[in-house]
């Protein structure tokens, strides 16, 4: 069995080179105390996430990774091995289990091998770690091997990274802990200061991404009224939506752009004439691309499939050790 793992901070996505995508769901887990010191899971994934702001006090959410990295090595494990029983429910065939595992470029050769042994400890066989900004740009077709230079831009929930490579080695890197989930709390934060409600996380996050794909020009948003405690409905335009994010956005760009100070000059030429391939779920928020292509002067395509390239490329990544000689850590 060979899979390539998305473990990021808002969604957790797996792939199969074969079969394509076999789960998708959001990286979340519900744990309670139980017997003794051991916890009981109660819900992961969608489930969990359907119940976040609707558990009893001894029911506690955790997020395995946060900021792209992981927050706690057991918790890690246990969310890992819940997902390889789904994916492999024979315990025959989890003892050949071999798994490439996305993960930020910027983390610590400490955080990397935290990642591993969780994997490890999960009961993957064998475990490698592929740079996302990488692993996104083969699920997008490039191929990080050629003698042409390329720039990427991944905008996680956690973390968000642009990277120039070419021939095997990164060129350029520059990454921020400033991503989607920022988004997401000015969207709370504006809904309770201007609007006076109180909304969830769960509710914050489908108005950032119902403002980025939705054709009208308001949204109906349902939450609790800050003085009276009773529930309403507020109807939020789509222009007031993007002004709340965007200096969330212009941070991000802000901090990327210095990338292109250490872009060698003769890859120039490259990226200009292939443009930069955008992806992760941040890259869904409207106008997020035509600030990008204002603020780097180059042009800016968007994934045909920016929420799952990175787990497909690191699937593809598999058949080619090439791919992961050159930019795999184990």
């Amino acid at each position: 069995m060979e899979f390539g793992i998305d473990l990021g901070t808002a969604n957790t996505v797996v792939c199969d080179v074969e079969q394509g995508i076999l789960l998708q769901e959001p990286s979340v887990m519900l744990i309670r105390p139980g017997a003794g010191r051991r916890t009981e899971v109660v819900a992961l994934g969608r489930e969990a996430c359907e119940l976040l702001g609707r558990t009893p006090t001894t029911v506690s959410v955790i997020r395995p990774v946060h900021d792209g990295v992981i927050t706690d090595l057991e918790t890690t494990r246990t969310y890992l091995r819940i997902l390889l029983h789904r994916l492999v429910p024979r315990r025959w065939q989890r003892t050949r289990v071999r798994a490439v595992l996305g993960c930020p470029v910027g983390i610590t050769a400490l955080e990397r091998r935290a990642l591993l042994e969780a994997a490890d400890e999960a009961g993957i066989t064998k475990a490698t770690a592929l740079d996302e900004p990488i692993a996104g740009a083969i699920g997008c077709g490039i191929d990080p091997l050629e003698r042409r230079a390329h720039l990427v831009v991944d905008v996680g929930g956690g973390t968000a990274e642009v990277t120039a490579f070419c021939f095997g080695g990164i060129l350029a890197h520059r990454s921020c802990r400033v991503a989607g989930d920022e988004m997401t709390l000015a969207v709370a934060h504006h809904l309770r200061e201007h609007h006076q409600m109180l909304v969830g996380e769960l509710t914050a996050e489908q108005v950032k991404i119902e403002a980025g794909l939705a054709d009208e020009p308001a949204l109906a948003v349902q939450g609790r009224d800050a003085a009276s405690g009773r529930p309403r409905v507020a109807s939020i335009s789509l222009t007031e939506v993007n002004e709340v994010v965007q200096p969330v956005t212009d941070a991000i760009i802000q901090t990327l752009s210095a990338c292109l100070d250490e872009l060698p000059p003769q890859s120039v030429g490259d990226v200009l004439a292939e443009g930069i391939m955008l992806f992760g779920g941040g890259a869904l928020v409207r106008g997020f691309a035509g600030s990008l292509e204002r603020a780097f002067g180059f042009p800016v395509k968007l994934s045909d499939r920016p929420l799952t390239c990175v787990a497909e490329g690191a699937a593809a990544s598999l058949h080619v050790p090439a791919l992961l000689s050159a930019y795999g850590r184990t």
